[in-house]
């Protein structure tokens, strides 16, 4: 009776290894992205500026734990910089972190971005053909934005000996930022068979209160390497990340942030 309860637990076990990628994986994985920004911000809703950004290419990886217990979320956590720098001429009078700037005013500036992801979530399917999880996660955002006005000084020299400078004020504005921001992720794995290649597509996203944040992405990996120790794939794709965001810490957004990616992910 005994080797009848261990062969059928050894039988479940096994068909349960049958139906997940492993029993226990650590993913490790990253990107190197080059975007574009674009859109406005400031410390209102109706009082926002929008700046020409330069693009960028940004750095992101992520580590994620899986294992098979019932009801314990798998974690993943990631970490993405969103850095740049813009300008804009104002047609209007604009307010930012308490310095008002008169309309017809060249403004200069740096937005350094990152947020760290922290995601709990279930697998629904895991094989070769197709992988689906879901979950929650927490973005936790940081920010320093830096809005300033370029001067020259104006001079004249009477003679070789005498100059005169006129005196000017600069001005400028420092904010910093940060929040949590709760969203929901969702992520799915396609592969076609005897290729080594896989479709993937994940996203987070948040929309309520007039507030929309999300960060998608969708491309194709291929497997270089693939065996019972460890699996490396190559990867390629899309990625766009949205930030409009109502009063975090006095700020408020519209940006927009998308290109291509290019990455690698191991899996042991």
């Amino acid at each position: 009776m005994k080797k009848t309860l261990l062969a059928g637990s050894l039988a479940a076990l096994m068909c349960g290894t049958a139906q997940a990628d492993t029993l226990l994986g650590l993913y490790i994985g990253g990107q190197i992205w080059s975007n574009e920004a674009s859109g406005s911000f400031g410390e209102g809703a109706d009082n926002q500026s929008v700046f020409e950004f330069d693009d960028e290419n940004q750095g992101s990886f992520y580590v994620a734990f899986e294992h098979p217990i019932p009801l314990i979320p798998n974690i993943k956590i990631a970490s993405t910089a969103l850095d740049t720098v813009g300008g804009t001429k104002i047609a209007s009078s604009f307010k930012f972190d308490g310095v008002t700037y008169d309309a017809n005013s060249t403004l200069d500036t740096t937005l350094d971005a990152s947020f760290v992801d922290y995601t709990l979530y279930y697998e629904v399917f895991d094989n070769d053909l197709l992988t689906f999880d879901f979950g929650l996660t927490a973005r936790d955002l940081d920010a320093s934005i830096n809005v300033i006005e370029p001067v020259t000084q104006l001079q004249s020299d009477l003679d070789a000996s005498i100059n005169v400078i006129e005196p000017v004020t600069q001005l400028q504005s420092d904010l910093d930022v940060s929040g949590i921001i709760p969203m929901l992720y969702v992520s799915t794995i396609i592969g076609l068979p005897f290729t080594g290649l896989n479709i993937f597509a994940d996203a987070n996203f948040m929309s309520y209160d007039d507030q929309t944040v999300y960060d998608a992405q969708i491309g194709v990996s291929y497997a270089l390497l693939d065996n019972l120790a460890v699996d490396f794939d190559v990867t390629l794709g899309y990625r766009t990340v949205k930030l409009e965001i109502n009063d975090i810490d006095d700020f408020y957004s519209d940006l927009t942030y998308d290109g291509f990616f290019a990455g690698a992910v191991v899996h042991f």
